[in-house]
């Protein structure tokens, strides 16, 4: 039975906290057109779309130019759900390319980005309604230890919430310069306190990142939450709801009081 209130509580950043589709699908169409000729074509609004409803399928930052190459040679939504390993491993080989190689152009063209325009980049991300008076309000009032967990860099999630006028201390943000997996992250923050009756929640997006964690038999007593509004598909929800171990969430849930979140 989950605890009342947690005494730790751990959030992921994109995909629960922080709407940053728009600026994944810009920095990724940038990278297209580095990596291959887009001359000829131009983004489009459906473009888009499709890209934002399949955000899902990807682990890592290479993919995501991979996913509009794919979208534009005229692989069909479904086709990429359900077998976007084996799609983007054929893109790689008919094309010569290296994961590493394209991660390295994505990750020079948004540091690129944030280095001349940084306003314009901050722009492209957007906080889910209610969210940050909600996390701001258990750090300010809550006998609770707020923390993030995320693969995004922890030097950008501290200006995005600063945006939001939130000053998490840096101590509190465990971003992507951590090179560690997240189960590690929470080992150590449930290591790491006096409380002998800690109780850690981990609020994620991802419901796979939730499944390493249950692997871990000594993170046995951690809470999971899946996002509902994060970037998962209705069969994440649906394999959650199925799940003894998880919670799914809703955004409705989020925003109240912690007893609403175990209903």
């Amino acid at each position: 039975m989950t605890a009342i209130s947690p005494t730790i509580l751990a959030l992921d950043f994109d995909g629960v906290i922080c709407n940053g589709l728009i600026e994944y699908f810009q920095v990724a169409w940038r990278t297209y057109c580095k990596v291959w000729s887009c001359a000829n074509q131009t983004q489009t609004e459906d473009l888009a779309n499709k890209f934002y409803r399949l955000r899902p399928v990807i682990e890592t930052g290479w993919e995501m130019p991979v996913l509009i190459k794919a979208l534009l040679a005229g692989f069909e939504e479904n086709q990429i759900l359900q077998d976007w390993h084996d799609i983007s491993q054929k893109i790689l080989l008919q094309e010569d390319f290296v994961a590493q190689e394209i991660a390295c152009t994505l990750d020079k063209e948004r540091d690129e980005w944030i280095k001349t325009d940084l306003d314009g980049w901050l722009s492209m991300h957007s906080f889910y309604p209610g969210v940050i008076e909600r996390i701001r309000n258990i750090y300010d009032h809550n006998q609770v230890a707020l923390y993030i967990v995320t693969t995004k860099e922890g030097r950008f999630v501290k200006k995005l919430l600063q945006k939001a006028n939130f000053d998490l201390p840096e101590e509190a943000i465990f971003g992507k310069e951590q090179k560690r997996p997240k189960p590690e992250i929470l080992r150590e923050l449930k290591e790491g306190t006096d409380n002998f009756t800690v109780s850690l929640w981990f609020i994620e997006d991802r419901i796979k990142t939730l499944y390493k964690v249950k692997e871990q038999p000594d993170l046995e007593d951690v809470e999971l939450f899946l996002a509902h509004w994060g970037y998962n598909t209705a069969a994440d929800r649906e394999l959650a709801e199925k799940d003894m171990r998880i919670q799914l969430i809703s955004l409705s849930q989020f925003v109240q009081d912690f007893d609403q979140w175990q209903t």
